[in-house]
């Protein structure tokens, strides 16, 4: 079984690689930290499964799945950190998922099951033709509601000069990662939090939050300005006044979401 691993975390890939690697009948033929580059490279391999991981920079796994070739699609096992998205990819059918961080049973039992599944099933998802009506029917409910299934988070619990404060997700304007924390800026004020930026993420999805680079997210509700710099990237100043400077890699992603707001824009 030819299998592929997308994955931009590399202690996660290094786990799949491993478990791949103890089972004789699987043949890794790529792994990728890049969803640009896993595209191309799932076009001329063909693997048989693929372990995809949800959130990625500059192309999330979601656009990857999107993007595949219906006549040759694969099975794909969708690599998670976050329950919500996990619960509905089950609800809807997809292949299978694993839930960061799986054990090994669990990856024992997802596999069994793509094995006979490319052996010849009975379920619509193991037929080529209907799978590819179940991914597309997977990746809409995932992107219609990508945010947690529970309500959202009230208030969040951040430092500041010793003192713990209560937050409104709804003012903050800015969220960078620092090492094993976050800051979270708030009008001029900065907290701290011990969070991942991709958990931050997850915790605020349901503020209109953008991210600009592979350590930054902005709030586009606080925006008040945008500029360009010489080379192309944009320049967001929030209304409390932080000015944040999108990357390279994410400079078409801020454009076309910023294409989206014009007036006229359809």
């Amino acid at each position: 079984m030819k299998v592929m691993i997308v994955d931009d975390e590399p202690a996660a890939r290094r786990i799949l690689r491993e478990a791949c690697a103890a089972e004789a009948d699987l043949v890794l033929v790529g792994e990728f930290a890049d969803g640009n580059a896993a595209l191309a490279a799932v076009q001329r391999e063909r693997p048989d499964l693929l372990f995809l991981d949800i959130q990625m920079d500059t192309m999330t796994g979601l656009e990857l799945a999107r993007a595949l070739d219906p006549a040759t699609l694969p099975l794909i096992v969708f690599v998670t950190a976050y329950d919500h998205y996990a619960i509905q990819a089950f609800e809807v059918s997809a292949a299978d998922y694993l839930l960061k961080p799986f054990d090994h049973e669990r990856f024992q039992a997802t596999l069994a099951r793509m094995r006979q599944r490319l052996a010849g099933g009975a379920t619509p998802e193991d037929r080529p033709a209907d799978r590819q009506a179940l991914l597309a029917a997977l990746l809409a409910t995932l992107e219609r509601n990508g945010q947690p299934l529970a309500a959202p988070a009230a208030r969040l619990l951040a430092e500041s000069g010793g003192t713990m404060r209560m937050l409104d997700p709804a003012t903050i304007e800015v969220v960078e990662a620092d090492r094993n924390y976050v800051s979270l800026r708030v009008g001029r004020e900065t907290f701290h939090a011990r969070s991942t930026l991709q958990q931050a993420e997850a915790l605020l999805a349901a503020q209109p939050m953008l991210r600009v680079s592979r350590s930054c997210l902005v709030n586009i509700g606080h925006v008040q300005e945008v500029s360009r710099t010489p080379r192309g990237d944009f320049i967001l100043v929030l209304r409390g006044g932080a000015t944040v400077t999108s990357s390279e890699g994410f400079r078409d992603k801020v454009r076309a979401h910023l294409e989206r707001m014009k007036l006229g824009a359809r």
